[in-house]
């Protein structure tokens, strides 16, 4: 299994300069079996040199056992080795020296030069020896000497430099891959989280999506129910034909609220259906947030009211007793279907507006259609004397004016609210006409 480089640098635990226990093992033992062969080298050496074999003993194992610290100092090894050569000792120091320096991180122009100066040494020092076996009983060929030098300096040099270079090449390119794995590892944690992130707050605009749908289907129809039913309790002794009508009204807008609903409950159950049937394996989360969605995008696309149907909005809430006035400005024309759902929301949540804190109040509705934009104003006068339409306190929920401009926003429009001077109420919405 590939560990990253993290999880290498943390298994790493060993003694000094070295990474891992094994390393030192390994160097340990090498250096032991370097200070073998010099300190036996050594005693021909001190006996050509004339000094007593003990000190050519010791003079070896001391030179062989620089061999320990190849690691941290790979230059004092080869130096040592290129050093001793012409003492005839040193082979395995000379050449374990020139593969970890081959390896190391430094200047090729070193690792050429050091390569070359024990290749140098190694070529005089063996030319010199196959002379003067020469000059003795073995007869030796005048073109032998220089070819076994050459060939004796280039096999001591050449392999361990050239399989240190390519083993610590390809020890950069694994730490290279394994920065590269971290690296990658990094960014798909940082996409997963954003991925995360992305999908809650998708979760958070689907369900405040579906929750001003609801709103804007259940708040008019039951708002303009509730004031149908306190003047249905109002004249029901005095006026009973009067109390008929209204009690038909009642009727009518709580059916067209019931289909309203269960159009979107359809919605939202079969995007859900269809969402879970696609997904296989997924989260609930996941289907729940696609199932959102698709309920939202098909509520968005067509299948929910228009600008059309303004006139029978004024005509529901003048049946319930309100004074509605509507100015239309400009050429009349198609827009996309979900600028026109906006504005008509925008009205139908003003008008509600009207009915629970302005009951009985004279209202002006204004709709402009410009060249890139629609704009479109309500506005109330100060409602009147507190009379039986008043008594049918209806709740709020505060939400209306909140989701009115949230949609008008996201459409790149402007929504303003307030107060008017003369003590009514005003709402008004500029959508940009999109293509």
């Amino acid at each position: 299994m590939t560990r990253t480089g993290e999880e290498v640098a943390a298994g790493r635990g060993g003694l000094w300069w070295w990474g891992r226990r094994r390393s030192a093992a390994l160097d340990l033992g090498l250096g032991i079996v370097s200070m073998v062969e010099c300190a036996v080298l050594g005693v021909p050496f001190a006996r050509d040199a004339g000094i007593p074999l003990w000190a050519g003993a010791a003079f070896g194992a001391l030179a062989g056992s620089v061999l320990v610290v190849r690691r941290k100092w790979p230059i004092a090894v080869v130096l040592v080795a290129i050093a001793i050569t012409p003492a005839q000792m040193g082979f395995l120091l000379g050449i374990v020296g020139l593969y970890t320096l081959a390896a190391s991180e430094l200047p090729r122009r070193i690792i050429g030069s050091l390569a070359g100066m024990s290749m140098v040494g190694m070529l005089v020092v063996t030319f010199v020896r196959l002379k003067q076996l020469g000059r003795g009983s073995l007869t030796i060929g005048d073109w032998f000497v220089p070819f076994a030098s050459i060939a004796t300096a280039l096999g001591m040099t050449a392999p361990p430099v050239l399989l240190g270079l390519y083993v610590g090449a390809r020890r950069r390119l694994m730490e290279s891959l394994r920065e590269r794995a971290d690296s990658l590892e990094r960014e798909l944690q940082l996409l997963a989280e954003r991925a995360e992130e992305r999908a809650e707050w998708a979760r958070g605009e689907e369900r405040t999506r579906i929750a001003r749908e609801m709103h804007d289907v259940v708040a008019h129809r039951v708002s303009l129910m509730v004031v149908h039913a306190a003047a249905l309790q109002a004249v029901a002794r005095k006026d009973p034909e009067k109390a008929v009508r209204n009690a038909a009204l009642v009727g009518d807008m709580g059916r067209q609220a019931l289909t309203e609903l269960r159009e979107m409950l359809g919605v939202l159950r079969s995007g859900g259906e269809r969402v879970a049937s696609s997904a296989g394996g997924l989260p609930l989360a996941a289907v729940g947030v696609a199932a959102a969605a698709a309920a939202s995008r098909a509520v968005e696309e067509g299948e929910g009211p228009c600008l059309a149907d303004v006139e029978e909005l004024i005509g529901q809430s003048a049946a319930a007793g309100m004074v509605v006035a509507l100015s239309v400005e400009g050429e009349v024309r198609a827009y996309v279907a979900e600028i026109e759902q906006t504005a008509f929301r925008v009205v139908q949540e003003a008008l509600t507006n009207v009915h629970k804190h302005a009951a009985g109040a004279k209202t002006y509705v204004r709709l402009a259609h410009r060249e890139e934009e629609i704009a479109m104003q309500v506005e109330n006068e100060p409602p009147p004397e507190v009379g039986a339409e008043a008594s049918a306190r209806l709740p709020s929920g505060g939400n209306g004016l909140v989701g009115m401009k949230e949609r008008v926003v996201g459409l790149g429009g402007v929504f303003v609210s307030g107060p008017t001077e003369a003590g009514g109420f005003r709402v008004s919405a500029v959508i940009p006409a999109g293509r």
